[in-house]
């Protein structure tokens, strides 16, 4: 295989790419088979352009870093999407069905209708109470989607090491019988069967013990993500300063879009455009 500087040397000569930011261009065709081949080591020289390169690494740490996934998900918080969403349209539909009862109140108060008032008067206000115990949830519901989302910040960078680990374990050996990597995150809870969205899907006590989980396991990922936090790697010397961060989070990488929106244009100030109107109308008027 040719070195990387030559690689660098020949692709430009073989494909005519030649761009500043992006040194290997797209992936040549099939047709052709030699720059094909220096396009591969090409890329192959530069790494992947998104996540880990454990290419250099030894099996032994591959496996170490493989069996690190079901670890990495154990400590994640459960997804509460589905029911996030159906809190919050519980607490839509009760708040609109409490504004439609309580116009029609209204309506019978302007006919005299003094027993329809009454009726539709305390149908808004359960309405009501039911739109206020859907926002109890939805606040709860709320903080958990946070800590998920500060689980998969927290933990990405290795679960992508994880699943680096086994992609280039398979590649290696292709015989092997690898099972597949499984996730050890809790299950997410089931849709309901109705799917009223406005009906209470459980029953008080029911409710309770999920309130009572969730902050559970609320209190406990506050504990472990402070605790990955505070680990740092130490250097060789205990004199000097530690290395970093043992479980840095993960940044989204800073890239701009290929395809930019044209820039907006600086509008000229007034004085300048009455200067322009008149420069004009001299013009016509010397024509």
């Amino acid at each position: 295989m040719a070195a990387a500087g030559s690689v660098d040397r020949r692709l430009p000569e073989l494909s005519g790419h030649d761009h500043p930011d992006d040194p290997i261009g797209p992936e040549p065709a099939t047709g052709t088979p030699d720059l094909r081949a220096a396009w591969h080591e090409a890329l192959a020289a530069l790494g992947p352009a998104d996540g880990p390169d454990v290419r250099g690494m030894r099996d032994g740490l591959l496996l170490h870093l493989r069996d690190t996934y079901p670890t990495e998900t154990a400590w994640a918080p459960p997804w509460v999407g589905d029911e996030l969403r159906r809190a919050r349209a519980g607490a839509r539909d009760a708040r609109l069905a409490a504004l439609h009862a309580a116009a029609e109140a209204d309506a019978a108060h302007r006919q005299g209708q003094n027993d329809q008032v009454a009726r539709y008067q305390t149908l808004a206000a359960s309405y009501q109470v039911l739109r206020d115990a859907y926002r109890v949830r939805e606040t709860v519901f709320a903080a958990t989607a946070a800590d998920r989302a500060d689980w998969e910040r927290a933990s990405r960078r290795q679960r992508q090491l994880a699943e680096a680990a086994d992609a280039e374990l398979r590649r290696r050996h292709p015989g092997q019988p690898w099972p597949p990597l499984r996730s050890a995150e809790p299950q997410p809870a089931t849709e309901p069967q109705d799917g009223n969205a406005i009906a209470p899907e459980d029953n008080i006590e029911t409710w309770q013990r999920r309130v009572e989980e969730l902050a559970a396991r609320h209190r406990e990922f506050t504990d472990k993500l402070a605790s990955r936090r505070s680990m740092m790697i130490p250097a060789e010397d205990p004199d000097f300063e530690d290395l970093g961060p043992a479980f840095p989070a993960w940044t989204s990488p800073d890239r701009g879009a290929i395809l930019q929106p044209p820039r907006p244009q600086i509008p000229a100030a007034g004085r300048i455009l009455e200067h322009i109107d008149g420069r004009d109308l001299d013009l016509e008027a010397t024509d």
